[in-house]
């Protein structure tokens, strides 16, 4: 019996099974695992510095730094300075230990000319003398601290410039900027007016004082004028110091004039009060009651008084003599 050959099937390939490694579409894929981060490890704290010293100058923890002030002492924005009253104390000594340097070296340095100055000084002493008089003394130590008294005060005379700066600079750190332009006038009027009126007190104003008083009872028969050393140095020295701070009336008005206190029209609307405080102050400042060296030291004083009209119309603040008329 023959074998019948059965049909062969066709091959067919086996269905492909969906690999486990890769991610289906119909089914979600898995949860990513957590990332795997390093934990730092926390260094110990470092231990903290030692505080740096404290600088002299600074303020107290908790109290606000003082204002930055300039090399004259005012502000930054150029207002005047602030300062507490022990600093304008240590100011004060400051200045004043300077001035003295300055008038201890203009002593020495008179002492070197000190015949000269006494010569100079004795002039106008000796001239109210009788022909052949002199002048007497009668302490032993008399003469020597006479010619030291004055050596002291032509020393205050040559050092009038550094004085006059030093009060300048005590005055300076209260200044706004714009009103410490005016050091170079300030201190040039005030020496020269302070010298101009030593030098009046010495050839006008004390020769006629002291031969006013000599003339009383140069007739007189029974007494004769014998004029101590000593006490006639004493008038000199107090009317031509006198004379010298009298001068310094234009320096005052020149600084009332920039503030605006003092204006022109102010100084001539007042002329008949000045008028009479001038000789009141007249009648103070001279060492002697007499009408005529009053009247020799108010005639400066109402000359002074019109060049200070003239100085203040000069440097008078812009708009004063306006806000004066509203």
């Amino acid at each position: 019996m023959a074998d019948v050959p059965t049909p062969r099937q066709p091959a067919t390939d086996p269905p492909d099974l969906p690999d486990p490694a890769e991610p289906s579409a119909a089914s979600p894929a898995p949860p990513a695992p957590p990332a795997v981060t390093e934990t730092a490890v926390a260094e110990p704290p470092a231990p903290p510095s030692p505080p740096a010293p404290a600088d002299p100058g600074a303020p107290p923890p908790g109290e606000p730094p003082e204002p930055e002030t300039d090399e004259e002492g005012g502000d930054g924005d150029g207002t005047g300075g602030k300062m507490s009253f022990l600093d304008h104390l240590d100011e004060l000594r400051r200045r004043l230990i300077r001035s003295f340097i300055a008038l201890g070296v203009g002593l020495l340095i008179c002492l070197g000319f000190i015949e000269p100055i006494f010569d100079f000084i004795m002039e106008p002493l000796a001239e109210v003398l009788p022909e052949g008089g002199r002048l007497i003394y009668t302490d032993a130590t008399e003469a020597f601290f006479l010619r030291l008294k004055m050596a002291a005060l032509a020393g205050l005379v040559l050092a009038t410039p550094v004085v006059m700066t030093q009060f300048w600079l005590f005055v300076a750190p209260g200044l706004y900027a714009h009103e410490k332009k005016f050091a170079i006038p300030f201190i040039a009027l005030a020496s020269t007016f302070f010298i101009g009126g030593v030098v009046f007190g010495h050839y006008v104003l004390f020769p006629v004082a002291w031969g006013f008083f000599a003339s009383f009872g140069a007739a007189d028969e029974y007494v004769e004028f014998t004029p101590r050393l000593q006490p006639g140095f004493a008038l000199y020295v107090r009317l031509v110091l006198a004379c010298g701070v009298v001068f310094q009336m234009p320096t005052v008005v020149f600084f009332l004039a920039r503030m605006g206190v003092a204006s022109p029209k102010f100084l001539l609307r007042n002329f008949k009060y000045a008028v009479l405080v001038i000789f009141i102050v007249a009648a103070v400042i001279t060492p002697t009651p007499d009408p005529v060296t009053m009247t020799f030291m108010a005639g400066p004083m109402l000359a002074l008084y019109l060049l200070s009209i003239g100085i203040a119309w000069v440097f008078r603040k812009r708009g004063s003599d306006t806000e004066e008329n509203d």
